[in-house]
């Protein structure tokens, strides 16, 4: 009797650790670089303007000197 309930446990084994346990860490690997590949992920990123204090996305934000700034009027350009 022993000897059948340790041959079942080591089958057990074999399948969850040979057969399961990948295609479940294949599944979550494939699912975080789905993720990781969605559009528009960084397109919310507001900074805020040196000048005004104006929140804008970095997106459409002027970068002068490493500031970020809401316009080109705020950022002393032309």
């Amino acid at each position: 009797m022993l000897k059948i309930i340790l041959t079942v446990a080591v089958i057990a084994a074999v399948y969850f650790f040979l057969i399961k346990k990948p295609a479940v860490e294949k599944k979550r690997r494939n699912r975080a670089e789905a993720e990781a590949k969605k559009p528009g992920l960084d397109e919310d990123i507001m900074v805020e303007c040196e000048k005004c204090g104006t929140f804008v996305s970095s997106k459409e934000a002027i970068i002068v000197g490493g500031k970020y700034y809401c316009s080109k009027s705020c950022a002393g350009v032309k």
